[in-house]
């Protein structure tokens, strides 16, 4: 096999590929994850990286890159196959940071009874004689109370040395779904058992190690997910699978993703990955299959049909997770193509489902996923928001890492920005997005049509009509100026559209009005990040009583723990998953209707949002 070395600068990484592979790809396995919205389409010319010498690559194609910048030796990473050895230089702004995670507080979750999946027996043994000479294993069963316990091919294949080498005394690490005992791991004399709550979502992926016998927190780790290379959101990555070895290379970039976080908690609990006997997984249907290695395909074809809602327990060595290779895995059960185990979770957090008042559970992202309901009822839908939440699709977005700008002020027209981190600002977040579309809506520098109006300086006319420079180049981190387009606002308006039409629209199909609401619940990494005044203002959120709303951080990851640490959980996840009522907005116009109405700031209908007409008055 003809191999080509890849030097990245200014990093001095390199890496030796097979001729012919991905530029993309040659730069991941020298160690620096380059941007790929568009999921190697050419089209979203974030993996744009300058090259040495050019003759080294096989091109093909360019996307829309100026003249200009191929003159001066940038390409596109994606369309770009490595045939001779290549120097790449690879400018921050293609760069994939560190990403801002949301992580999951100590709290005790009190609702759900502490009885953990994992324990720990320990058998004293007498050794066997001629006159006793029953099996190791039926010896080991013999001794523990109970229900009689099941075994893995591999804990029986060493409980014989393990036995002898303890001097007939071991430690049983033993895991229980809720149908029995099984044991997962053997050890001499004494040992530990530990468990991983996992949330793997489509933009970032958080686990927490948890020590079961207190149900203590030891570390939480979070990072982007690595499956972004080919793609910023499901549909991209389900594209990618059907390319000849496109599902191994995203169960390989999630797995490997969530290996690199186990490293980390690992080291900063001291303890062994071996003693991981447990994993619960919390994601949506699309995640859940790619994690899993099933192909998600028919999840975007009509009639959009997954090939699982409810999968495991299964073993870790069947996904090459770093534990303890008998660990078994559960991932929290799905709903439906677009409501998953996550929002499963959320629900079961939440506890919407065990109380008197209506309550609504949101959360958003490049999908927004609701449920509306009480004890009495749980209607579940997902709407399509598309990636600008995410900061993808808009001239100068990004994801929330070190630099992202989260919030804006805009007073006489000059904008005053603030950035993660407090570092130069390189781009505009989800949140940042929200925040200046408010904002500039405040100034009267738009109209309800998300058009620029009136002539300000820092208006300028653009490819997609005008454009308004946030930060001028040389004030922040990047080479050109940060601007936000009328392209890009109405990107911002569709997406809010339609979030809020998805909730209308489960509203109307259960003959309620917004003001029956009791509770809005706000969950995930974007939510957390939300101001609530400024995503009612331009129509994201209902216009209720601000006190009603909620905000219960990462509820998936939440969720996977308080499943690892209680049955009842557990078993009470596939109770919420079976009662979820899934409404399909696809079907009939209703969605469609609300969402065209809901495409203006904040609405068509201002009846809707009184406490923002009666601030436009005030102003007046």
């Amino acid at each position: 096999m003809e191999l080509c070395t890849v030097t990245i600068m200014p990093d001095g990484a390199r890496a030796q590929v097979p001729r012919e592979t991905s530029l993309f790809d040659a730069c991941a396995q020298a160690g620096v994850e380059i941007k790929g919205a568009c999921g190697g389409g050419g089209v979203c010319n974030q993996c744009l990286v300058k090259v040495s010498p050019r003759r080294a690559l096989r091109i093909e194609g360019a996307g829309s890159l100026r003249p200009e910048q191929i003159e001066a030796g940038y390409v596109l990473a994606c369309k770009c196959r490595v045939i001779d050895d290549v120097v790449v230089e690879v400018p921050s702004a293609s760069r994939v940071l560190a990403h801002r995670v949301l992580m999951e507080d100590e709290g005790n979750l009190k609702a759900y009874p502490f009885a953990p999946i994992l324990s720990v027996g320990e058998c004293q043994l007498t050794p066997p004689s001629l006159l006793d000479n029953a099996s190791d294993w039926d010896r080991v069963k013999a001794q523990l109370e109970g229900d009689e316990p099941k075994a893995s091919l591999g804990v029986i294949r060493n409980l014989p040395g393990a036995l002898r080498e303890g001097n007939w005394q071991v430690s049983l690490s033993m895991i229980d779904w809720g149908d029995g005992p099984k044991v997962v791991r053997v050890e001499p004399g004494s040992t530990r058992t530990f468990g991983l709550a996992v949330d793997v979502g489509t933009t970032t992926i958080a686990l927490s190690l948890v020590e079961v016998e207190t149900g203590k927190i030891l570390a939480t780790r979070g990072s982007y997910n690595r499956q972004g290379r080919y793609g910023d959101d499901v549909i991209s990555r389900i594209i990618h699978c059907s390319q000849p070895g496109g599902l191994e290379d995203l169960q390989r970039a999630v797995v490997g993703t969530i290996n690199a976080l186990i490293d980390e908690v690992v080291d900063a609990a001291e303890i062994s990955r071996e003693w991981i006997d447990g994993v619960v997984v919390s994601a949506n249907t699309t995640m859940s299959h790619l994690f899993a290695g099933i192909d998600p395909s028919y999840i975007r074809l009509e009639p959009y049909i997954p090939a699982f809602t409810e999968l495991g327990p299964f073993e870790a060595k069947e996904l090459g997770l770093k534990v303890n290779p008998q660990a078994e895995v559960y991932l929290l059960p799905s709903v439906a193509s677009y409501v998953g185990g996550d929002v499963v979770a959320g629900v079961l957090v939440s506890r919407l489902h065990q109380g008197d008042e209506l309550s609504l559970f949101v959360d958003i992202g490049t999908n927004g996923e609701m449920v509306l309901g009480s004890r009495d009822f749980l209607v579940a839908c997902a709407c399509s928001a598309g990636p600008a939440f995410e900061g993808s699709g808009i001239t100068c977005g990004m994801r929330a890492m070190e630099g992202a700008i989260e919030k804006v002020a805009i007073i006489d027209g000059e904008p005053q920005v603030q950035t993660i981190g407090g570092k130069p600002p390189v781009g505009i977040c989800g949140s940042g997005l929200i925040d200046c579309l408010a904002k500039l809506q405040d100034g009267g520098i738009i109209d309800r049509t998300g058009h620029f109006v009136g002539d300000w300086e820092r208006l300028r006319p653009s490819a997609e009509g005008r454009e308004f420079v946030l930060v001028r180049a040389g004030e922040g981190g990047c080479q050109g100026d940060i601007v936000i387009t009328e392209g890009d606002i109405k990107n911002l308006i569709r997406a809010k559209g339609a979030v809020y039409a998805g909730m209308r629209t489960l509203l109307k199909a259960l003959e309620l009005d917004v003001d029956a609401i009791d509770r809005v619940i706000i969950a995930g990494g974007f939510g957390q990040y939300l101001n609530v005044e400024d995503a009612i203002k331009i129509g994201l959120l209902p216009d209720i009583p601000r006190s009603k709303y909620e905000f219960l951080g990462n509820t998936s990851l939440k969720g996977a723990r308080a499943a690892l640490l209680s049955r009842e959980a557990l078993a009470e996840a596939s109770r919420v998953a079976a009662s979820l009522t899934y409404m399909e907005l696809s079907a009939g116009n209703t969605f469609m209707d609300e969402f065209i109405s809901a495409c203006f700031l904040p609405h068509t209908d201002l009846s809707l949002f009184p406490s923002v007409i009666g601030k436009e008055v005030l102003a007046r």
